[in-house]
């Protein structure tokens, strides 16, 4: 029986190179002249410090950019909220989103029988399998769920037919 799986990984080496090239570009702006602005990433995590909030805006958009140039989406962080730091300066953990959640696996779940195709969905820890007698329903819930917007960014591999 054919069948695929609904993932949501992050290619963790492309996004040490982002922050790295964020990093370079955040050293040479002029407007981050003499202020103390940071970008560190942890092992499931991102630290942002900024002097202000319109520095810390202006970080993520410059990080936003260098991971969708890297093919990253930008929805596989998980900001969290917004904490003063020493000297009013602005910090910010963004978790690094690997897996589904199984919330976000019912979700898909229930959208996939929404489709009311011939295919059956189960969630298996983080990932959600779907197997169908049919190549072309497996396709079909495939583009139904490229359509849907989940906050998460999700891949299909394993096709088998």
């Amino acid at each position: 029986m054919p069948s695929f799986d609904i993932v949501s990984k992050v290619d963790l080496q492309e996004v040490d190179n982002a922050v790295n090239q964020a990093v370079k570009e955040i050293s040479t702006r002029y407007d981050f002249k003499g202020t103390l602005n940071e970008v560190t990433l942890e092992k499931e995590s991102l630290n942002i410090l900024a002097a202000d909030d319109y520095k810390l805006k202006a970080i993520k958009e410059i990080l936003i950019a260098k991971l969708v140039r890297r093919k990253v989406s930008p929805k596989c962080f998980n900001y969290g909220k917004e904490e003063t730091a020493s000297g009013g300066a602005v910090r910010v953990r963004a978790g690094i989103v690997q897996g589904i959640s199984k919330e976000k696996g019912k979700e898909i779940v229930k959208l996939i029988k929404e489709t009311k195709l011939k295919v059956q969905a189960q969630i298996m820890e983080d990932q959600v399998r779907v197997s169908g007698k049919k190549i072309d329903d497996l396709q079909e819930v495939m583009q139904t769920l490229k359509g849907k917007d989940l906050d998460i960014e999700l891949q299909f591999e394993n096709m088998r037919s």
